[in-house]
């Protein structure tokens, strides 16, 4: 499973808004690993900021 996937999925989990911090707790991926993901997520449009440094997956 690729890391963006990880990521979403970990935020459908959790349900609410999430830092990149709370993903590395939850997933036990790397900081950097995450962040990467987040960048390419945030590109793609997949996730979306409701909260200011918190995302979460758009609807």
């Amino acid at each position: 499973m690729e890391a963006k996937d990880q990521v979403l999925q970990a935020m459908r989990e959790i349900g609410a808004p999430v830092n990149a911090g709370k993903i590395t707790e939850v997933t036990g991926l790397d900081r950097k690993v995450v962040d990467k993901a987040f960048d390419a997520l945030k590109k793609e449009g997949a996730i979306v900021s409701p909260v200011r440094c918190k995302w979460e997956p758009a609807k």
